[in-house]
Formats: structure tokens, C-alpha cells, sequence
């Protein structure tokens, strides 16, 4: 269930993230560039290789942990870019959003590694 859940967000989250690239193309201004680039790698690739990883070890992909990182990551992958173009647009006052967003992504990371040692013989 996580799996499917993360692979459908990481591909929209993808497809949003070549959209914008198209339009800074398009306009020749790339000031945001950095949250282009955070929305691809942590909202589509990772998700996405997370879902892979769950759906290649099932006792993975269902246990509490996995809801936990899945929740956390998708929680997080959508608040870390946003929070960098906010910051980008917006300036500093909203600095709160990457910084969480960030932390949540290393919180959800570091418990994807736990989940893979403890899987990894599967």
C-alpha cells in the first residue's frame, strides 16, 4: 500500500517538477532552479526508489516503520522545495519551511537505512 502511494506521489511530483523546468526554459529565468531540482531528486527519484525497494521486499514495504518513513518523506518532499521557492521568492521570513522540510527528509532517510539493514538478507 505505502509503495503505491509513494511511486503515484514521486510521478506526479515528477511530472510537476519538468513542467516547471520546461517554463524556466521557456522564460529564461531559472531563479528557481534549486527547488526544480529538490523536487525531482527527493519527490520523484527517491520516492520512487523507495517504493521499488518496498515493493522488491514486501515484509519491508508493510511494516509500521515503512508508514513511518513513507509518510515522512512524502511529508517531506513536498515541503522542503516548496520551502526553497518560498525562501527564493519570498526571502528569509520563510526559512522555517526548508529548514523542516530538510530535516524531515534526513529523519525519513535515516529510517529507510534502518529498514533496509534490517531487510537486507530477505
Amino acid at each position: 500500500m505505502i509503495a503505491s502511494l509513494m511511486m503515484c506521489l514521486s510521478v506526479v511530483l515528477l511530472l510537476i517538477g519538468m513542467l516547471g523546468g520546461i517554463v524556466m526554459g521557456i522564460q529564461e529565468n531559472f531563479v528557481l532552479a534549486p527547488a526544480h531540482a529538490h523536487l525531482n531528486l527527493v519527490g520523484g527519484v527517491l520516492l520512487f526508489l523507495f517504493g521499488l525497494y518496498y515493493r522488491l521486499i514486501p515484509a519491508a514495504g508493510r511494516s509500521t516503520l515503512a508508514k513511518a518513513q513513507g509518510w515522512l518523506h512524502m511529508t517531506g518532499a513536498i515541503l522542503f522545495p516548496a520551502g526553497v521557492a518560498l525562501v527564493v521568492l519570498k526571502g528569509t521570513a520563510f526559512l522555517i519551511a526548508p529548514v523542516l522540510g530538510s530535516l524531515i527528509v534526513v529523519a525519513a532517510m535515516a529510517l529507510f537505512v534502518v529498514i533496509v539493514f534490517r531487510t537486507a538478507q530477505a
